[in-house]
């Protein structure tokens, strides 16, 4: 009845808390009688939840989405970029905005297209678009997406992963859009953006940004744009007090607050114990996790060539990369192993814990950190980059990031001792030093890249059950140009299910195929009828024999005969 039409504010009505009490005491008994299935606690750790478009909005939100889209419906100006330090609420708006303008009678002719650079955060996000009435999972679409329709409005998340012309992956691919937008081969992502699109809106922390690829703050600066800022901390549970406590840390000054009440911040001087008390309360709390800067190399990763099991030890603590890049915070195995900046940037987490690698240590003596390049693992984040400045800009920023990542909590383990010594002494109010620091970025040179082809994505095929077969690629996926045969045609599929296990292919993975419809015996992908599956196929003198290679005594052969409508489309390469 308050908010009526005119947006989802978060009031403080009368006796508020007492109705939100009622309200939990009334949902358990829900939950008793059989009505609703799933706890509170349960609801709040979904991304539907944490992204849904129905959520109330703080002042601030509320403001500045009323102001744009008043402004944009007048047509008094095309371009706004709202500012916004971690946990403000960026996503949320973005997506409260695709609704409300959709839902309105001046702005629902309007094509909107919702950008989402980490395809992660785009996967989970079209998840949820899926889920709500009136929007749809196709709006939810990757910078090269752009190019293939004009748009009406672009609104683009997590801005300041645009990319340029810079130690990226897939050189070709991005040449070939700036060909297809008559565009120079140095214009950047945000230059596709602008061409594609009437209006433009860039949710943006220009302190997220963590590799030379990244487009510059100058590049935004340039667009004259409308510019808003969200301030209310909606994310971390001390507000922003503990951002700027965190900022603190990497700025040689003193903080304003060191202590915050209802929300736990500790430094660990022993790994074992941090990485316990992040599992236990993942154990009560759900949606707690270790995660690191990557000063560590990846030898778990799929098809490596070392015979080490494990990636990580710290004082005889032995741990493990993630093993996907795709929703990683919510994968089955995400509480037992590390995950890098790549699988969190965007996302909440109930509790954090941070590993700072020895990539980052401080000097004590000149009282500056030091960043040790040998010891940080990101190719495309090091690559390229000849100012030792420029690269420790990344690695706090890296660092900022994955510490602000905690709704409740954070915890910390340091392992260089120095490095410790010092966040202590600013933790506890002791560092008084200020001194100064040069973030700006000096110009990259010497950029270097491996040859990367973007080979179509078809999702999915069955590694089980049979799978709808989508005839329509709609993204692609970087494959080494090392794995490509000249005059070949390929194609990338995201496998589900375990029938083939035991060549290493799991569910959730993506493989390379090559094209062959009259592919000899070995593993390779039928079509049958409107479904696929990957199985290792055998000719024999009356059909083709699918023989499953897994594991799970579930899976059985299946023998395809004359009168099966069946196709053999291409054979298994290696799995991405």
């Amino acid at each position: 009845m308050q908010n009526s039409n005119g947006g989802l504010k978060n009031h403080n009505y009368y006796n508020k808390v007492l109705y939100q009490t009622k309200f939990e005491v009334l949902w358990e008994t829900l939950r008793k009688n059989g009505l609703v299935k799933h706890s509170l606690d349960f609801i709040k750790n979904t991304d539907l939840f944490k992204y849904s478009p129905y959520k109330s909005l703080t002042d601030d939100q509320l403001l500045v989405a009323k102001s744009i889209a008043e402004e944009i419906s007048r047509n008094l100006s095309q371009t706004f970029i709202v500012h916004g330090k971690p946990g403000t609420g960026k996503t949320i708006l973005g997506t409260y905005l695709c609704k409300y303008l959709l839902d309105q009678q001046e702005t629902r002719h309007l094509k909107i297209g919702f950008v989402v650079p980490m395809s992660s955060l785009r996967g989970t996000l079209s998840r949820v678009f899926a889920k709500v009435k009136g929007l749809k999972s196709s709006m939810v679409i990757g910078p090269n997406d752009v190019v293939k329709t004009k748009y009406d409005l672009l609104i683009v998340d997590e801005s300041h992963r645009l990319q340029r012309r810079k130690g990226i992956m897939g050189y070709g691919s991005y040449d070939n859009v700036n060909r297809q937008l008559a565009l120079s081969k140095e214009a950047t992502q945000l230059d596709w953006i602008m061409q594609s699109s009437t209006y433009q809106i860039f949710l943006y922390d220009e302190n997220q940004s963590i590799k030379p690829a990244d487009i510059r703050p100058v590049d935004f600066e340039r667009l004259k744009a409308r510019e808003f800022e969200l301030t209310t901390q909606m994310r971390i549970g001390a507000g922003n007090e503990f951002i700027d406590f965190i900022g603190a840390l990497f700025s040689y000054r003193k903080p304003e607050v060191t202590a915050f009440k209802n929300y736990e911040f500790k430094i660990f001087d022993d790994v074992h114990k941090m990485v316990d008390a992040i599992k236990a309360k993942d154990s009560s709390h759900k949606l707690a996790r270790v995660v690191s800067g990557y000063a560590w190399p990846w030898h778990t990763k799929p098809k490596s060539t070392s015979n080490q099991d494990y990636d990580i030890e710290i004082d005889g603590l032995r741990l493990v990369w993630n093993s996907t890049t795709h929703d990683w915070v919510n994968s089955p195995n995400a509480v037992n192993e590390v995950g890098c900046i790549h699988t969190v940037q965007g996302y909440d987490l109930n509790y954090v814990g941070v590993i700072i690698g020895p990539e980052f240590t401080f000097d004590p003596i000149n009282k500056k950190f030091v960043i040790d390049r040998s010891k940080y693992f990101d190719i495309n984040g090091r690559n390229g980059i000849s100012d030792p400045k420029e690269l420790e800009l990344y690695i706090k920023n890296i660092y900022h990031t994955l510490l602000t990542r905690g709704v409740l909590g954070t915890y910390v383990y340091i392992v260089d001792e120095n490095l410790r010594k010092y966040f202590k002494e600013v933790a506890e109010g002791k560092y008084t030093e200020n001194l100064p620091l040069n973030d700006k970025l000096e110009p990259i040179r010497s950029p270097y890249v491996e040859a990367i082809i973007d080979i179509p994505l078809y999702d999915s095929v069955g590694c089980g059950e049979l799978m709808y077969a989508d005839p329509v690629a709609h993204e692609t996926y970087p494959v080494p140009a090392s794995l490509i045969r000249p005059g070949a045609k390929y194609f990338v599929l995201l496998t589900r299910g375990d029938s083939m296990n035991e060549i290493g292919v799991e569910d959730g993975d993506y493989i390379l195929c090559r094209k062959n419809y009259s592919a000899e015996s070995g593993v390779a992908v039928v079509l049958i009828g409107d479904d696929a599956t990957l199985k290792e196929i055998h000719y024999e003198s009356d059909g083709l024999l699918l023989k499953p290679r897994s594991s799970n005594p579930e899976h059985k052969p299946r023998k395809l005969v004359e009168g099966d409508e069946f196709k053999v489309l291409g054979v298994f390469v290696k799995k991405l």
